[in-house]
């Protein structure tokens, strides 16, 4: 079997849910990743900023833009430094402005892709996959992209059938 790591980025707390703002224990991303390491026996790797989002999910996506707009790369609590012993690599993260959040970026620049099959995993409140396909072939250089999952946020809890059966298709 494939070993497969799966690198989220999640936001728990206030989070834009079915139209509106409600405080989440748990990212929807955070789920998502839970269930296909459940799935495959992935290993999971958290991205987490030095400096966090506003608790205030509005301020928070005006900081999310602010990034984006600036190419920023935040930094990270703890740096993944190899993927070698991976064949597969799940990227997960929530939509933000049509792609994945900039910390996101931060993590995928520091690694060597080449010869590896990377995942997109969008979570997402009616952005489906967004950009998050080509995020990845521009920040995996040397990988290749398979097929990729967009769960809505909303859903993300009673997903599991899904995303069970996405990875056992894709990452078994």
């Amino acid at each position: 079997m494939a070993k497969t790591l799966v690198i989220y980025y999640s936001r728990k707390g206030q989070n834009y849910v079915n139209g509106n703002i409600v405080d989440l224990p748990k990212g929807n991303t955070e789920i998502v990743a839970e269930f296909i390491q459940k799935a495959v026996g992935a290993d999971l790797f958290e991205v987490e900023t030095k400096k966090s989002y506003a608790l205030d999910y509005t301020q928070c996506t005006i900081e999310a833009k602010e990034e984006l707009r600036n190419n920023d790369r935040p930094e990270l609590v703890k740096l993944l430094d190899s993927v070698a012993e991976y064949d597969h690599i799940v990227v997960a993260g929530p939509c933000w402005w049509g792609t994945y959040p900039v910390a996101v970026f931060t993590q995928l620049e520091a690694l060597d892709f080449t010869g590896k099959k990377v995942f997109p995993i969008m979570t997402h409140e009616g952005s489906g996959m967004a950009g998050a396909p080509a995020a990845l072939q521009k920040y995996c250089q040397g990988a290749v992209v398979g097929e990729g999952l967009a769960i809505q946020g909303a859903a993300a809890a009673g997903s599991e059938a899904k995303v069970t059966a996405w990875a056992k298709k894709n990452l078994a």
